[in-house]
């Protein structure tokens, strides 16, 4: 088992006692180091005292709500967000994917799945620097692999992990058509899930890389098949 110094430290916030305790057991096994909230809140205030690796939000929550929290959170800065939605939250967690949330997992879940959803965020949102960085350079859009930071016109491009990572993705594969169930699998590592959370992401994506993203030169979309990244012309 890992230290919790190393696994991480995991916020989860739930009004339920019964989902907040077996999250904690389980994430306590795998190593992780948990703080409990109940209410929004709270988990703003923890946030605040001391911040975590990554937050573990219920959407459904007294007070100050999950998507309110999920913005707020956001705000701050680059905090993995696993969202726990319900069933029939289908529109609630498409705007905490536009929020900027990393991930998801639907009520009722195994919370093994969860612990590893969790471990997934965070591998990828730590992808550690390398000795001989390499940066990905398509005109004026700048993509530093390994500080994971990218540019625009010398501005720095606020990604979120996930966004990073659909962003690296497309601009080694340049002019290639991709299908969504193949950027499930290579980003998020799943071999299968609800393809609106590629939409939601490519969507946040053109927002930040392309001038006019109602017309997207760089992400264009291939009717039937997924998306294709086209490079500038030299």
């Amino acid at each position: 088992m890992e230290h919790a110094a190393e696994a991480g430290r995991v916020l989860v916030v739930d009004d339920d006692h019964t989902v907040r305790d077996v999250v904690r057991r389980y994430l306590e096994r795998s190593g992780y180091e948990v703080g409990l909230a109940e209410d929004g809140e709270t988990a703003l205030r923890l946030f605040a005292e001391r911040e975590p690796d990554l937050v573990v939000l219920d959407l459904m929550l007294p007070g100050i709500g999950g998507l309110e929290v999920c913005r707020r959170v956001r705000e701050r800065g680059q905090v993995p967000v696993v969202m726990l939605t319900a069933l029939g939250e289908e529109s609630d967690r498409v705007l905490g994917l536009e929020l900027g949330a990393d991930d998801y997992v639907v009520k009722p879940f195994s919370p093994r799945e969860l612990v590893l959803r969790v471990g997934s965020v965070l591998r990828r949102a730590r992808a550690a620097p390398t000795a001989d960085r390499e940066t990905l350079v398509d005109g004026a859009l700048r993509l530093d692999l390994g500080a994971r930071r990218g540019t625009l016109d010398g501005v720095e491009l606020a990604l979120t992990g996930r966004e990073f990572d659909l962003l690296a993705f497309l601009l080694l594969n340049p002019g290639r058509a991709v299908t969504r169930p193949e950027l499930l699998e290579a980003v998020w590592g799943w071999s299968f899930g609800d393809h609106s959370t590629v939409t939601v992401h490519m969507r946040r994506l053109r927002e930040k890389v392309e001038p006019d993203p109602a017309r997207p030169r760089r992400i264009s979309t291939v009717w039937g098949v997924g998306y294709r990244y086209d490079p500038e012309a030299p």
